[in-house]
Formats: structure tokens, sequence, C-alpha cells
């Protein structure tokens, strides 16, 4: 049995209580990992206060350090695709793409690294200033905490560590309890490229509990969290004066509008639903189509969910693996069951075996349904009738949620209409609400979050302008 450390100072620390991983597919236990307390917390932020202040780590060589480590993640693929597909329960092809993901989202923050700009401030404009010149810089915040979800444990850790080294911080990693071993493997590649001792830190053990430690821990100077709602709000309660970044949750809705390809669009949709066990944040979740074209959207959609391959995730054959738990796939069985007893229709899927969850397509929904309005994060998505653009728009808005949306029409004037007056932190026009590449802006509005990430975003949040004023 593989048991590993917590990473801290440069070197791996060992506890008492650890943490047991396992095979998502098969319940096993592959591995064993440490647990943090209170003592780890503290030398962990020890080591980075001390790094952040002694170690001067000049731009370009932060660039160099993060270019070298998207190497490494390039040269390590298979082995760190293994590790998601195993820890995870994804399926090999969508780990192996998550892994191409996060060496992109490492080089794009290295190269904001190259770009810490400030701007000139025309003082002169101003009556009795023409002796003075003024301009900003960006000062890193300090200590940055990377909090990180299960569902794209390496790609969303990179949009977190990325860009706070490109700026200039330090780090506290804690991955998610469920999937600690990719987390593992990113520190011994930022090891290998060069990183010194102290810039990151990482932090595995109980979400509350170290939660808890590290927001009353106040050398930190910025929180980055991907998770819950209920939990990012208890963090922004806890930061006070210090700042953060949440990506909560999402219900994400699409409109399919009678003048598009049905057919490319449904399967478009479905595999959105479907991917990773529907467990993303901006997964395909509610899709409103025109009531002219609903019936032959419907049927493409099922066709497309039926041909879906269920099986091991280290299969390349597989397209669905199981969802994080057996506790989740019931979950998703009692939302389903209680839509069901309300007259919604399950066209497909609706079973569950463990942790496995069929792909599921429901009709005849109402819109306080719990698989309608909440976050269901499983592979289920509803489909729903409108008449009007503007009613599907008020159905879209109809949530507590605002991450993106999907349009698809080929009407300049609706897609217009769309992106103005739907309330998002993104409208994709043409693409499902799943569709996200890695140098975009990616936020939410409402309980789905505040700040940006994408590593030219990030590291704005993750750094303080300062203003520089000379008289002469």
């Amino acid at each position: 049995m593989q048991e590993y450390g917590l990473f801290i100072d440069g070197a791996w620390n060992v506890t008492e209580e650890k943490i047991s991983v396992t095979n998502k597919a098969t319940g096993t236990e592959i591995a064993r990992i440490s647990a943090a307390g209170e003592a780890e917390v503290k030398k962990a932020v020890d080591a980075a206060e001390k790094a952040f202040k002694t170690v001067k780590l000049e731009p370009y060589k932060r660039y160099e350090i993060l270019m070298k480590a998207s190497q490494l993640l390039k040269q390590k693929q298979k082995q760190m695709a293994e590790f998601l597909s195993q820890e995870v329960g994804k399926p090999l092809k969508e780990a192996m793409a998550e892994v191409a993901r996060a060496e992109q989202t490492l080089i794009l923050s290295a190269e904001e690294a190259k770009r810490m700009t400030g701007e000139m401030v025309p003082l002169a404009g101003a009556p009795g200033c023409e002796n003075r010149w003024a301009f900003t810089m960006r000062m890193p915040v300090g200590i940055v905490c990377a909090i990180t979800p299960f569902n794209f444990p390496l790609n969303l850790a990179c949009h977190k560590i990325g860009p706070a080294l490109a700026a200039g911080n330090t780090v506290i990693y804690k991955p998610a309890t469920v999937t600690p071993l990719s987390a593992v493997l990113l520190c011994e590649i930022f090891a290998e490229a060069g990183l010194p001792a102290g810039f990151l830190n990482l932090l595995t053990g109980s979400g509350s509990k170290l939660g808890k430690l590290l927001t009353e821990e106040e050398r930190i100077g910025f929180y980055s969290f991907t998770g819950s709602p209920s939990v990012g709000k208890d963090l922004l309660k806890n930061a006070g004066f210090r700042r953060v970044a949440l990506e909560l949750g999402s219900n994400s809705a699409n409109i399919v509008h009678h003048d598009t390809d049905i057919a490319a669009t449904a399967g478009l949709c479905a595999k959105y639903a479907f991917a990773n066990a529907g467990q993303v944040c901006i997964s395909c979740q509610r899709v409103y189509v025109h009531r002219s074209v609903y019936n032959e959207f419907c049927d493409q959609a099922v066709a497309y969910a039926q041909k879906v391959v269920m099986g091991d995730p280290l299969d390349p054959a597989t397209d669905i693996g199981p969802m994080i738990s057996e506790e989740e796939a019931a979950r998703t069985e009692e939302w389903v069951k209680a839509a069901v007893a309300l007259g919604a229709k399950v066209q497909t899927g609706g079973k569950r075996r463990g942790a496995w969850f069929e792909p599921t397509i429901l009709t005849d929904v109402c819109p306080d349904m719990s698989i309608v309005c909440q976050e269901a994060f499983a592979p289920i998505f509803s489909i729903i009738p409108y008449d009007t653009i503007e009613e599907a728009i008020a159905m879209v808005n109809n949530s507590v949620y605002g991450l993106q949306a999907g349009v698809f029409t080929n009407s300049l004037e609706i897609a217009r209409l769309c992106a103005m007056k739907i309330e998002t932190g993104g409208v994709i026009v043409n693409d499902g609400a799943t569709f996200r590449t890695d140098n975009m802006p990616y936020g939410g509005i409402k309980e789905s979050g505040i700040g940006r990430e994408g590593p030219q975003y990030a590291v704005k949040e993750m750094t303080e302008e300062k203003l520089i004023v000379f008289k002469f």
C-alpha cells in the first residue's frame, strides 16, 4: 500500500492520522495519505510566510518554473491521468484531456508572470500637479489559500496555484479529501521544476476541520475556493477584510431555438450533461427547447444517451464512470424519484447501481423540483419546451445561480437579446453552457460566486494595485 505525506516547506511530512484513498470504480483502497492538523497548518503557513518575505523570485524565474512544471506534467501525463481516473472515477480519455488542459493553464500562468504591468496616471491633468509623475504597480497579496474540489482536481488546482505563483505569492494548497493523489504528484512536479521551499505547501485532511483552521489563520491574504455555495458563504463570512474568489454552484441552462441544427445540438447537450458523470459546475442541466422542435430534440437526445458506454474508467472505450460516491448517487436517485412522484417522466436512464447512475433525461418537470432548481451534479438533464424567446430567457433567469448559459440559434437578433438579458457570468452562443477554455474569464453572479478565474484575470484578483507618485 502506497503512503504519502504532506508537502510542507519543500519536504514531505508524515502524520499519525491517515486518509484512505479509494478507486471510485471498485471501492478498493489504493493509497493512504497523511491528514493535517493544527500543527501542520501552522507549519505550512510559517513556511509560506517565510518564503514570501525572504526569497526573491523574479518574474522571469517564476515564468521559467511554471513553464518547466508544464513540461514535466506533459511527460507524466499518463501517470497523472491514471491517478485522476482512479481517484475521481473519471474516464481515462477525460482524464487525459484534463491533464492536457492543466499543461496549458500552467503555460498561460507562466506568460502572465512576464506581464505584471501597471499604468501611468496623468496627474498633470489636475491643477497644481504639473511637477509630478505617477504610475501603478501590481503587488502580490502574500499567502494564497487554494481550496479545490474533487471533479477537476488537477486543472482547477493549476488555475489557482499557477496565477498565484505568477503574481509572486506563496500558496497553501488544500485539495478535496477524496482526491489527493493528483495533488501529491503536482507538488512533486513543482519541486522538480525548481520552485523554492515554502512557495507551495500541501495540506490534506477533513474539509471542515482544515477549513476552520485556515480561515482563522490571519496571515493568509487571499482565498480561492471552488466548491459548494454553503461552504463558500461560510468562507466569505469568516474571511473578514481578506479577499476571496469563489466559484460555487450552478444549474446551467441552455436555450435551443427552432432555427438551429437540432440533431447536432441534442447530441452536444447530452454529451455535456454526461461528461464526468455530470459532476461539472457548468454541466448541461436544463435545456429549454422551442416547442416546434421539442419532440425531435427529445428523440435525438435519448438516442445519444442510449449509446453512452458505462464502464471501467481505465478502459479507453468508457464514456461515463461512477459518481464520486454511492451517497451522491443515492441522493440523485431520490431527486429523480421525487420528480417522478410530482409528474416528471424519465425518458431514459434513471436507475442506480451502487455509485453508478445511468445517463438520464427527464421531461414534464416543474421549476421547483430539486432536479431543476438545485445543482444536480449528476449525469442527468431536463428538457423543457418554450413558445417565445422572452419566456425562455425568463426561465433561464429563474435561478439562484448565474454561472454560464448556452444559446443555440442562427438569429443574430435572438443571440443579441439573450446575451444582453440572460443573468449569468457568461453567455455562450452556438455552444453549450459547458464550454470553457482556460484563457477566458470564468465565474458567475448570484450564488454562483465572486471573482473570475483564467490566469490573466486570476493574477489581478491575487494582486493589489499600488500607486507610486514622484514630485520633482
